[in-house]
C-alpha cells in the first residue's frame, strides 16, 4: 500500500496538495482543494487501467480551481449542505436563516463559496488521507461553527471508503456529499447510455421545474425510476432525483451497482445515508475539458450516484432531518468497490 503526496500551485496562487492511493488494484488521486476525487483508475476485464470518473489528475487544470471557473463539482466534497435548499433559506428554532444563493433564488451545494472551493488541511494515513475544514458561524449564511473531516482510504485493493464527520457549536444543518461523475468506459470515452444501473430503492422524491423536491414520496414501480432490477439507463430520460435507499439509514447497506458491458468494469456502492441522488449528466457544460488532447465533456459524459441526506430537508420537516446539534456528531460512510 502506497500513499504519496505532492504540492500543487493553483491558478489563483493558492497552495494545495495532491495524494495518490495505490494498493495494487484501483489507484485513487485526491486533492486538498475541495477534498476532491480527481481520478479513480480501475482495470477493465483485460487489466487495462482507465480513469472512471470525469476530472483531471492535475488540480491546477481542475474546473473548481479558479474563482471564475464553472462549478461542475467534479469529484468534489459539497457542503455545508449538498443539493438544493429552496429560496436559499430555512427556519431553525424559530429563526429564519438566509443563505447565499447561487442557483437563481435557491442555494445549490452549499453556496457560491461552498466546501468544494476551500483548501482542506490534509494528514496522510497508512491507507489514505484525512482532510479537515473549519467553517465559521455565518459561513454562506449557515449558523454555527462547523468542524468537518473527510477521510478517504483503501480498505482493500478494490474498495474505497469515503467517510465524513462533523461537529457544531450551534444548531445547524449538515449534508456532506462526494460528487464524482462515473463513466466506467473511461473519462472522455463517450456517453453512459450503455451502462447498466441498479438501485436498491422502492421510493423516490419527485421534483418540480426547478429541480427541488415537491415533498412527496412516490413508489418507483411502473415509473422510469424503477432500477430495482439492473437495466440499461433510459437514454430518453433526464434524471436528477433522489431515491430513498432500502434499509435503515445509519447502517451501511448496498445501494447501487453500475456496469459497463464493453469494458467489463462494475461499481458496487454501499452507504449508510438515506438517499442516493441519481444525476444522468444531461446538463454537463460542454466547455469542461478533460486531460489535454482528450475530447471535451458533454451531456451524459458521466453520471452521478451521490450518497446523501435528503434534499431540502431543512424545509421539509416530514423528511429525515439533516439537523445537527451541539454535542452530536454527523457521520456518513460510503464504500465504492470496483470489479
Amino acid at each position: 500500500m502506497r500513499v504519496t503526496r505532492d504540492a500543487v500551485t493553483l491558478p489563483d496562487g493558492r497552495q494545495a496538495e495532491r495524494f495518490v492511493l495505490d494498493a495494487g488494484g484501483i489507484r485513487v488521486t485526491l486533492a486538498s482543494l475541495g477534498a476532491t476525487l480527481l481520478a479513480i483508475e480501475a482495470p477493465d476485464r483485460a487489466g487495462t487501467m482507465a480513469n472512471v470518473i470525469l476530472g483531471d489528475a492535475d488540480p491546477a487544470r481542475y474546473p473548481a480551481g479558479g474563482a471564475d471557473a464553472p462549478d461542475a463539482y467534479l469529484g468534489a466534497t459539497c457542503g455545508r449542505v449538498a443539493n438544493r435548499i429552496r429560496d436559499a433559506r430555512f427556519a431553525l428554532d424559530g429563526v429564519m436563516h438566509r443563505l447565499a444563493a447561487n442557483e437563481g433564488r435557491h442555494q445549490l451545494h452549499g453556496g457560491p463559496d461552498g466546501f468544494h472551493r476551500r483548501i482542506w488541511r490534509a494528514t496522510r494515513l497508512a491507507r489514505g488521507v484525512r482532510m479537515r475544514l473549519v467553517s465559521g458561524d455565518g459561513d454562506q449564511g449557515y449558523p454555527g461553527a462547523l468542524s468537518a473531516t473527510a477521510t478517504f482510504a483503501l480498505l482493500d485493493p478494490h474498495t474505497l471508503l469515503i467517510a465524513y464527520r462533523a461537529r457544531t457549536d450551534r444548531p445547524t444543518h449538515v449534508n456532506l456529499v462526494t460528487h464524482p461523475y462515473f463513466n466506467l468506459a473511461g473519462d472522455g470515452e463517450g456517453a453512459i447510455d450503455d451502462h447498466v444501473l441498479g438501485i436498491a430503492a422502492q421510493r423516490f422524491l419527485p421534483i418540480d421545474a426547478e429541480a427541488l423536491p415537491t415533498g412527496a414520496e412516490v413508489e418507483v414501480a411502473a415509473t422510469p425510476f424503477d432500477y430495482r432490477e439492473p437495466r440499461q439507463i433510459d437514454a430518453a430520460r433526464a434524471y436528477n432525483h433522489c431515491l430513498l435507499i432500502d434499509g435503515p439509514p445509519g447502517r451501511v447497506r448496498p445501494a447501487a451497482t453500475l456496469h459497463d458491458p464493453v469494458s467489463g468494469r462494475t461499481l458496487h456502492l454501499a452507504t449508510d445515508q438515506p438517499g442516493l441522488h441519481f444525476y444522468s449528466g444531461d446538463w454537463i457544460d460542454g466547455g469542461l475539458a478533460t486531460r489535454p488532447g482528450r475530447p471535451r465533456f458533454g451531456a451524459r459524459s458521466g453520471l452521478c450516484l451521490e450518497a446523501e441526506g435528503l434534499p431540502d430537508a431543512a424545509n421539509l420537516p416530514h423528511l429525515r432531518s439533516t439537523r445537527l446539534d451541539p454535542g452530536g456528531v454527523y457521520r456518513s460512510r460510503t464504500l465504492l468497490r470496483f470489479g
